[in-house]
């Protein structure tokens, strides 16, 4: 090889971009029989390669470059008796077969998917498409800086997050520590935190429009029990009994010796056991803090136990629910009949044991012939395994019927001994 002919003739800036053209194909492993064509070429690169082939090239505002007369030159004149392939290897270094490369990167990447195909994951119907949606959006993939041994790692943590998930109630740093090892691996702005929480979303069943910004981000850590501190979430109750042991106890006998609501945080019922002095009674559930206040205002201390749900269950409700059917209570719920109603009922009837509280095709069919409640104009249809009829019902009608609708209803009941 002589290669001070051969800079000259293809190691120039003029000639880089054709270096570069065949330095593509070999590296996608195609012939170089083809010709190479630079659109716009400057007047430089034009008198390059036509030094480069002896002879006046077609004129115009392209240059188009025969790659196989290339190849010929250099073998002929031994600039490179090898040909075009070894020339661009001695110019610019080894090329690297880019098919391989492409498999082997795509190989890491079906690893990384791998990491998913645990228990926690597979067992979950709610999370079945949620891998795929991974890989087709490429969110693990942008957030890991297309690194395959970064996302391999984010995959792995998440997997550890999911396998604690739902929580009866556990404050975000406590399960980050407890799944990581570490208090802050799950704080907001993290890549790790937005991957669980897309795989929180599909586990709660809960659109992504519904849990944007921070107040989305609480509810949809809520919706799997997990609050983002012990102080912020909280429980509504009226009518528990307590107990003068224990400072939840002491407090909970008050309110209900004044027939007020009690606000308990979850910092309150994870501290210690609290002492609720139930055991075995019926606890009625409500979604809405309008029927709570209503029992408070009409029935005051005689209002049997009422625990408000407050929409989606946060996580000192779950745990509040957790202490009374591990005390042999009998949970009984009411929602709004809409589509977020039957998705809180769903999990309140799945998590507890509960059973409906005229919460059935047959409450909810004698609401809309008394015309009660407005257009059900928003939300998803889900099924209602209590009653498939109840599901078919809304469905048909449409019509979204609130607790409010239905107080006087309620507080019949919560009179009944």
């Amino acid at each position: 090889m002589d290669l001070p002919r051969l800079q000259r003739l293809l190691g120039g800036p003029e000639t880089a971009w054709l270096l570069e053209r065949v330095r593509n194909r070999i590296a996608a492993g195609r012939p170089l029989d083809a010709s190479a064509t630079l659109r716009s070429a400057t007047p430089g690169q034009r008198r390059a390669a036509e030094a480069l082939l002896g002879r006046r090239l077609r004129a115009g505002a392209s240059l188009t470059v025969p790659l196989a007369e290339v190849d010929r030159v250099l073998r002929e004149s031994l600039a490179c008796p090898d040909g075009l392939a070894a020339a661009v290897v001695a110019l610019t270094g080894p090329v690297g077969d880019k098919r391989a490369q492409d498999a082997a990167l795509a190989a890491s990447w079906q690893q990384v998917l791998a990491e998913l195909d645990q228990p926690a994951v597979t067992d979950r119907p709610e999370l079945a498409s949620w891998p795929a949606m991974l890989a087709a959006t490429g969110l693990l993939k942008r957030l890991s800086g297309s690194d395959p041994a970064i996302a391999r790692q984010l995959a792995a943590d998440i997997v550890r997050v999911l396998a604690l998930l739902p929580s009866d109630g556990l404050a975000l740093p406590v399960l980050a520590a407890r799944a990581l090892g570490d208090a802050h691996a799950l704080d907001d702005g993290r890549p790790l935190t937005t991957l669980v929480l897309s795989g929180v979303r599909h586990l709660a069943g809960l659109p992504a429009a519904t849990t944007a910004g921070a107040e989305g981000r609480r509810a949809a850590w809520a919706a799997v029990g997990v609050a983002l501190d012990e102080l912020s979430s909280r429980v509504l109750v009226l009518g528990l009994p307590g107990s003068p042991r224990g400072t939840v106890g002491r407090v909970l006998a008050a309110a209900r010796e004044g027939g007020e609501p009690c606000v308990l945080t979850l910092r309150q019922l994870v501290r210690q056991v609290p002492d609720l002095g139930l055991d075995e009674h019926v606890v009625r559930i409500c979604e809405n803090p309008a029927v709570l206040a209503a029992a408070a205002d009409e029935l005051g201390p005689g209002c049997p136990p009422l625990v408000c749900a407050e929409g989606t269950l946060s996580a000192a409700a779950r745990c509040l629910l957790r202490h009374l059917r591990d005390r042999g209570c009998r949970l009984a719920f009411h929602g709004d009949f809409d589509w977020g109603g039957i998705r809180i009922a769903t999990g309140v009837l799945r998590l507890f044991g509960a059973t409906p509280w005229r919460y059935d095709a047959v409450s909810y069919l004698a609401a809309v012939e008394r015309s009660l409640g407005s257009p059900l104009t928003t939300g998803s249809p889900v099924p209602t395994p209590w009653d498939p009829a109840l599901g078919e019902a809304i469905s048909h009608h449409r019509v979204r019927v609130e607790e409010e609708h239905l107080i006087d209803q309620l507080l019949t009941d919560l009179r009944s001994p």
